[in-house]
């Protein structure tokens, strides 16, 4: 979460701020009902608010507007682990509440910290040193390595997913989610559809995963390498944690904001095999075997997100101006998402 993020509350996306300001200050101590709103510009899935309230700032997070697929947007969800992992070795932002009442703002929506810090949205790390970009990336590695080693029992999140086929079940899921969102015919699509179902590795390893683990989704202390919160935790589940590696990877082969990772190796950034390696060491695990199909299975359900946000776009109800020039974006992905399975 970023000041410079912030807009106004867009068309479609307004709040009742008389009654949600009454209801939060009387369910959380020391909210003043008199609030302000501004909208993050982030948040293709999940709308997201600033709320300033008697000198203190908060952020809001609610499902969009209008129909949703099935089993997307669970706000539920980032609340109850974030709640779980509060006291572990992830940094979260600490959560407040989940109000499951739609008569409030008319979604299910959850209240969080603002935590202020850097945000580093480009992988390319444009304005850092070498050095700068290296602690960035092992950073960003250690922290992944922290989350899969956590025992999801000790912190009450033991029922948090189904445990084992993860990739089959991931397949089946974003394969519906893309059909249910289709609005032209990509063949790279439709062969990976096929490709990956037949494809999944013996390897059932289990884990906590983010989902989404991305260099965007972290906020950075505002002077140190360091991550002090972990965003976004929509898609988390139990799963299997190479799923998570390879969607951290995929900037090595894509960057939409400049140069991919494999071109920043000698400006400071560890080259994707090195990085491998110190995941590895990271979580005690000896290996990776079928290193292409995660790669791949990670990139089709990138395209199948976007194909979902580009949807809401033509629909009117995503939370970004930008949502309805994706269409694009999504062929590109599956192209490069084929490559990759079929090297």
């Amino acid at each position: 979460m970023s000041d410079e993020q912030l807009t106004d509350v867009r068309k479609g996306h307004e709040l009742n701020k008389a009654k949600l300001g009454n209801y939060l200050s009387r369910e959380i101590p020391g909210f003043d009902a008199a609030i302000s709103i501004r909208q993050f510009e982030g948040g293709q899935s999940n709308p997201t608010y600033l709320l300033e309230s008697a000198g203190r700032r908060y952020a809001l997070r609610k499902k969009p507007p209008g129909k949703l697929l099935t089993s997307a947007h669970m706000v539920e969800r980032e609340y109850r682990i974030m709640h779980g992992l509060r006291e572990s070795p992830c940094p979260v932002p600490r959560v407040h509440l989940l109000c499951e009442d739609e008569d409030i703002i008319g979604t299910t929506f959850f209240i969080m910290d603002y935590v202020e810090g850097r945000l580093l949205t480009n992988p390319a790390l444009p304005n850092s040193s070498p050095e700068d970009r290296r602690e960035v990336y092992l950073e960003m590695n250690r922290v992944l390595g922290s989350l899969h080693c956590i025992d999801p029992r000790e912190y009450g999140l033991e029922n948090f997913g189904k445990t084992g086929n993860y990739f089959q079940r991931q397949v089946d899921r974003w394969t519906k989610q893309y059909l249910t969102a289709k609005t032209d015919e990509i063949e790279s699509m439709e062969c990976l559809m096929k490709w990956l179902a037949v494809n999944v590795p013996a390897d059932d390893s289990s884990s906590i995963v983010h989902g989404d683990y991305l260099l965007n989704n972290m906020m950075f202390d505002s002077r140190r390498n360091e991550i002090i919160a972990v965003f976004d935790w929509e898609l988390s589940t139990l799963g299997h944690p190479l799923a998570d590696l390879a969607y951290n990877c995929m900037p090595y082969y894509m960057n939409t904001s400049g140069p991919t990772l494999s071109e920043m190796i000698d400006s400071g950034v560890p080259s994707e095999t090195e990085y491998l390696d110190l995941y590895c060491k990271n979580t005690g695990r000896s290996g990776i075997k079928n290193w292409n199909f995660y790669l791949a299975f990670s990139f089709f359900r990138f395209a199948s997100i976007v194909q979902g946000v580009y949807k809401r776009g033509i629909d009117g109800n995503a939370s970004s101006d930008h949502a309805q020039s994706l269409g694009p974006l999504v062929a590109g992905v599956g192209d490069l998402a084929w490559n990759l399975a079929d090297a």
